[in-house]
């Protein structure tokens, strides 16, 4: 259930004043599809693309800003069926685009160090199975993540593996992020806040609501607090809460028990801006 929040209240009268300068930008994994053991069968949960086909209609422009990869969210999402050509995905935490009207994405080379990392972490990974069998590495293309939640104890292989994963990725340069089960190794210099300010410098919005579940999201939400000290600015932050990660309360303005709680809101606005002209 929503809470009917003054910050929710606040954004939904800002996107029906200006519809075309509201942007919607949203995690992936935990956010618009459940966490499940095996990253290759998120789905988002019924009754989505759906919603975000109507949202996208009434608004200026609606993101996925993810760690992963665009393409492979692109496609686990099925969002080339989407008819909202305003549809971005930011993926590698920003670093990549996919966008709906040409269907194609862009991004940089690789960043150095990781074939050194992917080498270096199988082999961990493989030492790593004798104690803590189940631990997968998945790779991201720009990220290789290892993920214990299929271990026996996933806590407890969390626990034991973090400290040699982030050695491992300050040895090599390398930027460490810790998740919900998962630890990540990728290049540094973007996050999903930069990726959130870019977004917003690019449309022009000045009504920006994110969604988010881990602790990688906190730059976008520490993004979203500076843009509404802007004048005329104003930004919602919606947490999805989990026994996996603790968002902290000050961090979010509205917290949601799960995925459908997101799909809930954005149903909410999709419908508060029903009587606004299609755009």
């Amino acid at each position: 259930m929503i809470p009917g929040t003054d910050p929710l209240q606040g954004l939904l009268d800002a996107a029906r004043a200006e519809p075309g300068r509201t942007l919607v930008a949203l995690d992936y994994d935990g956010t618009l599809a459940p966490i499940v053991a095996d990253p290759e069968q998120a789905r988002p949960s019924p009754g989505v693309l759906d919603t975000l086909d109507r949202l996208a209609a009434r608004i200026g422009t609606l993101a996925i800003v993810t760690g992963r990869p665009a393409a492979t969210v692109v496609r686990l999402a099925g969002l080339a069926r989407l008819h909202a050509a305003n549809l971005q995905v930011r993926g590698g935490y920003g670093v990549e685009r996919w966008d709906a009207g040409t269907g194609r994405v862009t991004a940089p080379p690789p960043p150095p160090g990781l074939a050194q990392a992917r080498e270096r972490l199988g082999g961990l990974l493989a030492a790593a199975q004798r104690d803590w069998p189940g631990v997968t590495l998945e790779d991201k293309g720009r990220a290789l993540a290892v993920h214990t939640r299929r271990a026996q104890r996933p806590g407890a292989a969390y626990d034991a593996l973090r400290p040699l994963v982030q050695a491992l990725a300050a040895d090599l340069g390398l930027r460490f992020e810790p998740g919900r089960l998962v630890l990540e190794v990728r290049a540094g210099g973007v996050d999903k806040g930069d990726a959130l300010r870019e977004l917003v410098a690019e449309t022009g919005a000045r009504a920006v609501v994110y969604a988010g579940d881990d602790l990688g999201d906190s730059p976008a939400f520490t993004a979203v607090a500076q843009l509404r000290a802007r004048p005329g600015h104003v930004g919602l932050r919606v947490g999805v809460a989990s026994s996996e990660a603790h968002l902290p309360a000050d961090l979010v303005d509205v917290l949601v028990d799960s995925p459908a709680g997101v799909l809930e809101l954005l149903d909410r606005l999709a419908t508060a801006l029903s009587a606004a002209p299609e755009r």
